[in-house]
């Protein structure tokens, strides 16, 4: 048996003689050429959880019917803080979970099924407690090949387990970053893939490789080592192709890289008769949802569309990379305009020279703004336990849900189903923060009120939770937090679920800070402000979200409490400030101005 401590990039699931099996693309650690693998898991089996009606003594029976489940088991799960018995239904394929679940949940003998619209490779993530991008070893032993695995990497290594990887203690890994960027003639307006032919692929890392790939070279300068010129437009996407391999990377970044470069590339390879078998298994670029949008996957080979990230993290009013690199450095990168490309391209003059250095500067602009974003975003996915392909392209609510989906199967808690339908569209939108208009004006002598993490402090300190909501009458209000204006009752015991964990949180980032204090080492303290802005990020994001229609926790009256409690708080706090003289100008959601009004 082979033990084997490697990092894990990547996660999906194929079927094998009708069977699902897990597969982690993953880097091997303490190897000097960073050897690939892919493990493969047969165990997994997907699952549901079926709540039975008061009328249940039919309800095994009634599913061992034309429903492909492979075993029921009784468990005891908590439903909203509540210990209930709860059937587990085992299936043999997850494609049998969707196939049956509207099925099952209409059966008499059935109240409501849960967690069946949990995707199975996430499900794999979460049960074993295993975090992508962190250390895990790996037990198992080494197979000549497998039928879904296409590579042709001889120093492919793959990996059958016999149990579920072992995580191992986390420590910072430093990860092989490309970014790519193309550029087309394109005489008539936007690019067309089928006729416009790529004229230039710039490539830039953080190990220190650059390269601009193209069919010409520069006219009249010097300083052209940089570029690698080709016979034709076939050769450079095979050249593209080759640098990948060749040095192994771990993540390759672009900026709109999902609509524009991905797509494009790929259509122009298969004109031009070029296999982009980038994948570490051996396939091709695969477009899957995400969201509204396709975004281009690679297996073991993780794509992060900076552009995405970016417009998630920054409130600009464009998000071109020029526009973006301007804010973050407080520089301006070389531009072309893209509708000028073709004519510098067909120049043949210093114009064909500034586009080369046009093409090499979007590439290092690139990988710049992913050293400086990708570690909060692969803190994060340490923290949610995501893939950085996925979480890279949730929504800040998605990942935060995710996280709660995480936290949840520690508490044994059985996770609400995502609204659909009727459910959704009976959802309210919640009232917001205070807000006041600020008073016309030049102001001097400003101070600033500020509360610190407000929402997420309401949210513990009165037990905001759905789990310890009660609308109905009560006899002893002591035992209650009550909300003002709606008067929404929260019980102070036992703490609810979404509370102790944001209260988790928020502990957590005290300790980091702490930690930050106390050392003198800048590379520790660099990474522990990572961990706390993360942190910081998730829990920010978990009070909105009480209020989003499509959250699994969704509550109304949380929602309404939280932002009642924080109007009752600004307020109170502005009429104290005014009693000691000062005026207030300018208030909104969590702070306010004031000035010292004399009169």
């Amino acid at each position: 048996m082979e033990k084997i401590k490697s990092t894990i990039l990547d996660i999906d699931y194929i079927t094998h003689k009708n069977k699902p099996v897990i597969r982690l693309f993953a880097k091997e650690i303490n190897n000097d050429k960073q050897r690939e693998i892919i493990a493969l898991d047969e165990s997994f089996e997907p699952y549901i959880y079926i709540l039975p009606s008061n009328d249940s003594k039919d309800i095994e029976k009634d599913l061992e019917e034309d429903f492909d489940i492979i075993n029921l088991e009784w468990v005891i799960k908590k439903d909203f803080q509540i210990e209930k018995k709860i059937l587990k239904a085992i299936f043999k394929h997850p494609q049998d979970v969707a196939k049956h679940r509207d099925s099952i949940r209409k059966l008499d003998s059935v109240k409501d099924i849960k967690e069946a619209d949990i995707p199975f490779y996430r499900r794999y993530l979460i049960d074993n407690d295993i975090i992508p991008m962190d250390e895990v070893e790996f037990s198992g032993e080494f197979i000549n090949s497998y039928e879904t695995i296409k590579s042709k990497d001889k120093s492919l290594k793959i990996l059958k387990l016999n149990k579920a990887p072992q995580k191992l203690q986390n420590k910072y890994q430093k990860f092989k970053i490309l970014s790519f960027d193309l550029e087309v003639r394109n005489p008539n307006g936007m690019p067309n893939s089928s006729k416009d032919p790529i004229i230039m692929i710039g490539l830039a890392s953080n190990f220190g490789f650059e390269k601009v790939i193209s069919t010409k070279n520069k006219i009249n300068s010097s300083n052209n080592s940089f570029i690698e010129t080709v016979e034709d437009e076939k050769t450079m996407i095979e050249r593209f192709v080759y640098y990948l391999k060749k040095h192994n990377v771990d993540i390759i970044v672009g900026y709109n890289s999902d609509n524009f470069d991905f797509p494009y590339i790929k259509e122009r390879a298969k004109i031009n008769n070029v296999e982009l078998d980038l994948g570490v298994d051996g396939s091709g670029i695969k477009f899957i949802r995400r969201g509204y949008a396709n975004a281009a996957a690679i297996k073991g080979l993780i794509h992060v569309d900076l552009y995405l990230v970016m417009r998630r993290y920054m409130a600009l009013d464009r998000y071109t990379l020029e526009r973006v690199y301007l804010e973050l450095f407080g520089e301006e990168k070389i531009d072309v305009p893209g509708d000028r490309i073709w004519e510098f391209w067909d120049s043949d003059s210093d114009e064909l020279d500034k586009l080369f250095d046009y093409s090499l500067d979007d590439v290092v602009s690139t990988i710049k703004i992913a050293e400086q974003i990708l570690p909060l975003n692969l803190e994060l996915t340490r923290i949610v336990g995501q893939p950085l392909f996925d979480l890279s392209r949730m929504a800040t609510g998605q990942q935060a849900e995710w996280y709660l989906v995480k936290e949840a199967y520690k508490d044994n808690e059985v996770v609400p189903n995502k609204p659909a339908g009727i459910d959704l569209s009976n959802r309210d939108d919640n009232e917001g923060g205070y807000v006041k208009e600020p008073e016309v004006g030049l102001h001097e002598n400003l101070v600033q009120f500020d509360f610190r993490s407000l929402y997420p402090s309401i949210i513990i300190s009165k037990n905001i939770s759905p789990d310890v909501l009660v609308l109905d009458d009560v006899e002893n209000l002591s035992n209650y937090y009550v909300s003002p204006e709606h008067s929404y009752k929260f019980m102070k015991k036992p703490k609810g679920f979404i509370p102790s964990v944001i209260g988790n949180v928020l502990n957590e980032r005290s300790k980091i800070k702490k930690q930050m204090r106390e050392t003198d080492d800048e590379t520790q303290k660099k990474s522990l402000d990572v961990q706390q802005q993360a942190l910081k990020r998730l829990a920010n994001t978990m009070y909105g979200i009480y209020g989003f229609s499509r959250f699994r926790w969704y509550s109304f009256e949380c929602a309404q409490a939280i932002t009642a409690w924080g109007r009752e708080y600004i307020k109170d706090s502005m009429k104290k400030a005014e009693e000691y003289g000062f005026k207030t100008i300018y208030a909104d959601t969590d702070g306010f101005y004031v000035k010292f009004d004399s009169n």
